[in-house]
């Protein structure tokens, strides 16, 4: 007995589109946000202590995950810089957030009409965990404590 030609077309053509899907979610994996969640990291060159340190950062530091090997991530900075940091030293539980120019100015509330907070460094780099979003501001919290709102366009979030 001959199958149906155009039906039995479809099932291969089915089959064929599984796969080739199948291997596209394996080759493709999307950019997940995560955070620094140790007091300081070490960003290497490659996978594992043997690789050169190329920058130490503090807690909070927000990067883009681009990949894996064993226990290191591969991760993008906000300037696009790709770096491996070892896995237990970061989280993906809450988003962070860093300052992405030199000099902003640090506010107790969410408007330019609240007065700037002293003492906290608005300076690139500067990384903190992010509380809230309130329209255009957010209210972030650094590593020792001290709460502020900055103004988003400010400020690289993941």
């Amino acid at each position: 007995m001959r199958p149906n030609q155009p039906t039995f077309q479809i099932r291969i053509l089915l089959v064929l589109l599984l796969i080739i899907f199948g291997f596209t979610t394996l080759w493709i994996s999307p950019a997940e946000a995560l955070c620094i969640k140790e007091r300081r990291a070490n960003l290497r060159k490659g996978p594992g202590l043997n690789y050169d340190k190329l920058w130490e950062v503090f807690r909070y530091m927000p990067f883009k995950q681009l990949g894996k090997k064993g226990e290191w991530i591969r991760v993008q900075d906000l300037d696009g810089d790709i770096y491996w940091v070892h896995r237990r030293l970061t989280t993906k539980s809450f988003k962070c957030a860093v300052i992405k120019r030199d000099k902003i100015n640090l506010r107790r509330g969410p408007g330019t009409h609240y007065k700037k907070i002293k003492g906290i460094p608005g300076e690139k780099y500067f990384s903190m965990k992010v509380l809230k979003i309130k329209n255009n501001w957010v209210q972030v919290i650094d590593a020792w404590g001290d709460k502020a709102w900055v103004y988003r366009p400010l400020v690289w979030i993941k």
